[in-house]
C-alpha cells in the first residue's frame, strides 16, 4: 500500500449500538459514499457480508453478518436529501434490495459518470491510481468476505472502495457540468433505484451449456444430466458454489467413463480421495440413474426474430456506433442493446409512439429520438 492508503482508519461497526451511532453520523451528512462486499465466490447462497460507508474524515464498515437487524439503515437509503455515491451501483443496489429490502433515492454512480464523460479507464482501481495515486491490493479481489474475523488488510481494502468516492464525485460532477452532460447523468442515475435482483435460479437443463456435452453419446448425456442435478443438490445443501463440489470438466470425464464401482471411480481424471470419500456413493448412484434414464432432449431454441426486425436492429447498432465514436464513448453509453432490439421489434414511426414505449428517458428521447426514427423509417419501407 502507498503512503496515502495508510491514512485510512475505518471503524468496524458490529453491534446494534454502534450501528445506531453510525447511522446518526451518516444522516447528518449531505452525501455518503457506499459499497458492499459479498461472498458469491465461496457459497451457493450469496449474501452481503459488509457494507462500507465514507463521509469526510471517516470510513465505516458495517458487519452485516454480525448485526441481525439492519433496518436502521433503511431511512438513510430512502432519504432524498442525502446523496448516496456508489461506483458501479447496479450490483450493490440489487444485492441490498435482495437481502434487506432497502429502497433507494438520490444516487450518484461514479462509474456511469466516468463512462458518460468518455473516460477510457473507469474501473475503480484504475481511477484511484490515476486521480489519487493509490493502489488497491489485487490479492484481496477474491477474498472470502464471509469469514470472520476480517483481517486488517481486508478492512483497509474495503474502506478504500469508498474512501475516495466523495472527492471523485466532485471531480466528475464539475466535468459533467462543464461539458453539459449533467442532465444525461441524472437520467442514468434515476434508473438505478428500480433495479431488482434478476439472477435466475437453478436450471435443470443447464448441463447443455457445459463444454463437451455435444461430444458425448446420448447415454453419456443422460449420465451428465443426473450428475449435474446431483452436484447442484450437494452444492445447495453444503452452501458451496457448484464448481467447489465438482468442476464441469470432471462431470464430463465421469459421463465419458461412467464408472460403476469405487475402484473405477478413483481412476477418473480429477477424482481425488476427498471427492471419493465425500461424494463417491452419490456419484455412482447418479451414474446408475443416468444409465437407466432416457436420453435427454435438447430444449427448443427460441424462434428466430423476423428478418425485418434483425435488419432494423443492425441498422440501429450502426447508427449508435457512429454516434458513440463521434462522442468518444462506448456504444452502450448511448442506448443499450436490449433497448435497441425492442425498438427494432416495435418500430415506432413518430415521436409520440416512441415516447409511449417508455424505453427512453426524457433526455435520450429529446437527444436521439428524431435520429432513431429516421433509421427505423428507412428500414421499414
Amino acid at each position: 500500500m502507498t503512503a496515502q492508503n495508510s491514512t485510512i482508519n475505518p471503524i468496524l461497526v458490529d453491534t446494534p449500538q454502534a450501528l445506531a451511532r453510525t447511522v446518526a453520523r451518516l444522516q447528518a451528512e449531505p452525501a455518503v459514499a457506499v459499497d458492499t462486499e459479498s461472498n458469491s465466490f465461496y457459497v451457493y447462497h450469496e449474501q452481503v457480508c459488509l457494507i462500507q460507508f465514507s463521509i469526510p474524515g471517516q470510513d465505516f464498515l458495517v458487519d452485516s453478518l454480525a448485526i441481525s437487524d439492519l433496518n436502521p439503515l433503511a431511512p438513510l437509503f430512502a432519504d432524498a436529501g442525502i446523496e448516496k455515491v456508489f461506483h458501479a451501483a447496479e450490483y450493490d443496489v440489487m444485492c441490498l434490495k435482495r437481502d434487506f429490502g432497502f429502497q433507494f433515492v438520490n444516487l450518484f454512480d461514479t462509474m456511469i459518470a466516468a463512462r458518460i464523460l468518455g473516460w477510457k479507464r473507469y474501473g475503480l482501481g484504475s481511477i484511484l491510481e490515476e486521480h489519487f495515486g493509490v493502489q488497491q491490493d489485487k490479492r484481496l479481489q477474491r477474498a472470502n468476505w464471509g469469514q470472520r474475523p476480517l483481517s486488517p488488510e481486508q478492512l483497509q481494502y474495503a474502506a478504500l472502495d469508498t474512501h475516495y468516492l466523495l472527492p471523485l464525485r466532485d471531480i466528475l460532477r464539475a466535468e459533467l457540468q462543464a461539458r453539459r452532460r449533467e442532465r444525461e447523468a441524472r437520467e442514468a442515475f434515476a434508473a438505478l433505484p428500480a433495479l431488482e435482483w434478476t439472477k435466475q435460479g437453478f436450471d435443470p437443463n443447464g448441463f447443455w451449456h457445459i463444454k463437451g456435452v455435444h461430444d458425448l453419446s446420448p447415454a453419456g448425456q443422460a449420465v451428465l444430466r443426473e450428475l449435474y442435478l446431483y452436484r447442484d443438490e450437494q452444492a445447495r445443501s453444503r452452501n458451496l458454489p457448484p464448481f467447489k463440489v465438482l468442476s464441469n470438466a470432471v462431470l464430463i470425464h465421469l459421463s465419458e467413463r461412467r464408472p460403476t464401482t469405487i475402484g473405477e471411480l478413483r481412476q477418473v481424471k480429477g477424482i481425488t480421495q476427498v471427492v471419493v470419500k465425500r461424494y463417491g456413493r452419490g456419484l455412482l448412484d447418479a451414474i446408475r440413474r443416468g444409465w437407466n434414464a432416457s436420453p435427454p432432449r435438447l430444449p427448443e431454441r427460441p424462434p428466430r426474430p423476423q428478418n425485418a426486425v434483425l435488419e432494423r436492429y443492425e441498422a440501429l447498432r450502426r447508427w449508435r456506433k457512429r454516434r458513440a465514436e463521434a462522442r468518444g464513448v462506448e456504444p452502450d453509453v448511448l442506448i443499450s442493446n436490449e433497448t435497441l432490439f425492442e425498438l427494432a421489434k416495435r418500430a415506432p414511426q413518430d415521436l409520440e409512439a416512441l415516447a409511449e414505449l417508455d424505453l427512453l428517458g426524457p433526455w435520450k428521447l429529446e437527444t436521439y429520438g428524431t435520429e432513431l426514427l429516421a433509421v427505423l423509417r428507412r428500414r421499414s419501407r
